[in-house]
Protein backbone atom coordinates (compact mmCIF):
# COMPACT_ATOMS: atom_id res chain seq x y z
CA UNK A 1 0.00 0.00 0.00
CA UNK A 2 3.20 2.46 0.54
CA UNK A 3 1.83 4.77 3.08
CA UNK A 4 -1.85 5.55 2.03
CA UNK A 5 -4.42 5.09 4.53
CA UNK A 6 -7.29 5.81 2.60
CA UNK A 7 -8.02 5.01 -1.16
CA UNK A 8 -6.80 7.61 -3.40
CA UNK A 9 -5.05 9.53 -0.72
CA UNK A 10 -0.83 9.46 -0.47
CA UNK A 11 -0.31 10.43 3.29
CA UNK A 12 3.57 9.73 2.46
CA UNK A 13 3.56 12.16 -0.28
CA UNK A 14 1.46 15.18 1.97
CA UNK A 15 3.89 14.93 4.29
CA UNK A 16 6.90 13.87 3.36
CA UNK A 17 9.42 16.94 2.24
CA UNK A 18 9.38 16.90 -1.40
CA UNK A 19 13.42 19.26 -1.08
CA UNK A 20 15.66 19.44 2.11
CA UNK A 21 14.24 22.00 4.95
CA UNK A 22 17.36 23.76 4.36
CA UNK A 23 17.58 24.42 0.76
CA UNK A 24 13.42 25.47 1.28
CA UNK A 25 14.78 27.69 3.74
CA UNK A 26 18.11 29.18 1.26
CA UNK A 27 15.00 29.53 -1.36
CA UNK A 28 12.83 31.48 0.37
CA UNK A 29 14.89 33.87 2.04
CA UNK A 30 17.04 34.61 -1.11
CA UNK A 31 14.23 34.85 -3.54
CA UNK A 32 12.75 37.98 -0.47
CA UNK A 33 15.79 39.63 -0.01
CA UNK A 34 16.04 39.34 -4.16
CA UNK A 35 13.14 40.48 -4.82
CA UNK A 36 13.36 43.24 -2.25
CA UNK A 37 16.24 44.79 -3.74
CA UNK A 38 15.05 44.40 -7.64
CA UNK A 39 11.59 46.31 -6.43
CA UNK A 40 13.18 49.11 -3.50
CA UNK A 41 15.78 49.77 -6.02
CA UNK A 42 14.48 49.60 -9.92
CA UNK A 43 11.23 49.96 -9.14
CA UNK A 44 11.64 52.17 -5.96
CA UNK A 45 7.85 53.93 -5.17
CA UNK A 46 5.14 53.14 -7.09
CA UNK A 47 2.16 55.17 -5.71
CA UNK A 48 0.01 52.87 -3.61
CA UNK A 49 -1.29 52.35 -0.08
CA UNK A 50 0.82 49.21 0.43
CA UNK A 51 4.72 49.48 0.63
CA UNK A 52 6.61 47.44 -1.03
CA UNK A 53 8.11 45.13 1.83
CA UNK A 54 4.51 44.50 2.51
CA UNK A 55 3.15 43.18 -1.10
CA UNK A 56 6.08 41.60 -1.25
CA UNK A 57 5.29 39.76 1.77
CA UNK A 58 1.69 39.44 0.46
CA UNK A 59 2.69 38.22 -2.94
CA UNK A 60 5.26 35.40 -2.04
CA UNK A 61 3.18 33.83 1.09
CA UNK A 62 0.38 33.64 -1.35
CA UNK A 63 2.50 31.76 -4.18
CA UNK A 64 4.11 29.99 -1.61
CA UNK A 65 1.13 28.23 0.06
CA UNK A 66 -0.77 27.57 -3.03
CA UNK A 67 2.33 25.68 -3.97
CA UNK A 68 2.45 23.94 -0.44
CA UNK A 69 -1.84 23.14 -0.87
CA UNK A 70 -1.77 22.31 -4.41
CA UNK A 71 -0.48 18.59 -5.69
CA UNK A 72 2.12 20.73 -7.65
CA UNK A 73 5.49 19.40 -6.97
CA UNK A 74 5.31 21.00 -3.22
CA UNK A 75 4.38 19.11 0.26
CA UNK A 76 3.37 20.64 3.09
CA UNK A 77 5.96 21.29 5.20
CA UNK A 78 7.99 22.35 1.87
CA UNK A 79 5.10 25.14 2.24
CA UNK A 80 4.59 25.92 5.31
CA UNK A 81 8.42 26.55 6.32
CA UNK A 82 8.67 28.55 3.09
CA UNK A 83 5.90 30.67 4.78
CA UNK A 84 7.79 30.88 7.80
CA UNK A 85 10.92 31.87 6.25
CA UNK A 86 8.99 34.82 4.03
CA UNK A 87 7.92 35.84 7.45
CA UNK A 88 10.94 35.65 9.26
CA UNK A 89 12.74 37.32 6.25
CA UNK A 90 10.10 40.42 6.54
CA UNK A 91 10.34 40.73 10.37
CA UNK A 92 14.31 40.73 10.04
CA UNK A 93 14.30 43.94 7.82
CA UNK A 94 11.80 45.74 9.71
CA UNK A 95 13.67 44.94 13.20
CA UNK A 96 16.84 45.93 11.55
CA UNK A 97 15.67 48.93 10.10
CA UNK A 98 14.16 49.67 13.68
CA UNK A 99 17.57 48.92 15.04
CA UNK A 100 20.16 50.71 12.44
CA UNK A 101 19.31 53.91 10.84
CA UNK A 102 20.54 53.19 6.99
CA UNK A 103 19.12 50.21 7.23
CA UNK A 104 15.67 51.91 8.06
CA UNK A 105 16.22 54.56 5.51
CA UNK A 106 16.89 51.31 2.78
CA UNK A 107 13.24 49.97 4.12
CA UNK A 108 10.99 53.00 4.89
CA UNK A 109 12.71 55.56 2.23
CA UNK A 110 12.48 59.27 3.81
CA UNK A 111 9.77 61.36 2.42
CA UNK A 112 11.25 63.11 -1.32
CA UNK A 113 9.89 66.83 -1.94
CA UNK A 114 8.08 67.57 -5.00
CA UNK A 115 6.79 71.07 -4.74
CA UNK A 116 8.14 73.87 -2.80
CA UNK A 117 5.79 76.72 -2.52
CA UNK A 118 3.95 76.42 -6.34
CA UNK A 119 7.19 75.40 -7.59
CA UNK A 120 7.86 71.67 -9.20
CA UNK A 121 11.29 70.04 -8.14
CA UNK A 122 12.02 68.64 -11.56
CA UNK A 123 15.05 67.03 -10.65
CA UNK A 124 13.19 65.19 -7.38
CA UNK A 125 10.20 64.26 -9.95
CA UNK A 126 12.48 62.92 -12.55
CA UNK A 127 14.02 60.48 -9.98
CA UNK A 128 10.86 59.33 -9.12
CA UNK A 129 9.35 59.29 -12.88
CA UNK A 130 6.30 61.58 -12.33
CA UNK A 131 5.49 63.68 -14.75
CA UNK A 132 3.40 67.10 -14.15
CA UNK A 133 0.31 65.30 -15.27
CA UNK A 134 0.72 62.67 -12.77
CA UNK A 135 1.06 65.06 -10.32
CA UNK A 136 -1.33 67.15 -10.83
CA UNK A 137 -3.38 64.23 -10.69
CA UNK A 138 -2.51 63.19 -6.88
CA UNK A 139 -3.30 66.91 -6.31
CA UNK A 140 -6.56 67.28 -7.53
CA UNK A 141 -7.65 63.73 -5.69
CA UNK A 142 -6.51 66.13 -2.57
CA UNK A 143 -8.62 69.52 -3.58
CA UNK A 144 -5.94 71.05 -5.33
CA UNK A 145 -6.83 72.77 -8.80
CA UNK A 146 -3.54 74.72 -8.75
CA UNK A 147 0.61 74.19 -7.41
CA UNK A 148 0.20 77.87 -6.44
CA UNK A 149 -2.08 76.33 -3.65
CA UNK A 150 1.19 74.25 -2.38
CA UNK A 151 3.18 74.88 0.31
CA UNK A 152 4.99 71.58 -0.30
CA UNK A 153 4.09 67.90 -1.75
CA UNK A 154 6.14 65.33 -0.96
CA UNK A 155 6.20 61.92 -2.20
CA UNK A 156 5.88 59.68 0.95
CA UNK A 157 7.89 56.17 1.34
CA UNK A 158 4.70 54.02 1.01
CA UNK A 159 4.17 55.81 -2.54
CA UNK A 160 1.25 58.05 -1.23
CA UNK A 161 1.77 61.99 -2.34
CA UNK A 162 1.22 64.13 0.90
CA UNK A 163 0.29 67.97 0.17
CA UNK A 164 0.53 70.61 2.45
CA UNK A 165 -1.63 73.69 1.19
CA UNK A 166 -0.85 77.42 1.74
CA UNK A 167 -2.85 78.51 4.62
CA UNK A 168 -3.12 74.96 6.34
CA UNK A 169 -2.81 74.56 10.17
CA UNK A 170 0.08 72.13 10.75
CA UNK A 171 2.96 71.51 12.98
CA UNK A 172 3.14 72.28 16.72
CA UNK A 173 2.35 75.88 16.71
CA UNK A 174 -1.05 74.60 15.06
CA UNK A 175 -1.48 71.88 17.63
CA UNK A 176 -1.14 74.21 20.17
CA UNK A 177 -3.35 76.92 19.16
CA UNK A 178 -6.23 74.02 18.73
CA UNK A 179 -5.59 72.74 22.64
CA UNK A 180 -5.75 76.33 23.61
CA UNK A 181 -9.17 76.20 21.63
Amino acid sequence: MGGTLSPGMDWEAILDPDLPLLEVLLRGGLTYFALFALLRFILKREPGAVGIPDLLVLVLIADAAQNGMSDDYTSIPDGLLLVATILLCSFTLDWLGHRYKFIGRLVHPPPLELVRDGVELRRNMARELITHEELMTHLRTQGVEDLSQVKRAYMEGNGQITVLKHGSQSGPKARRRAGQA
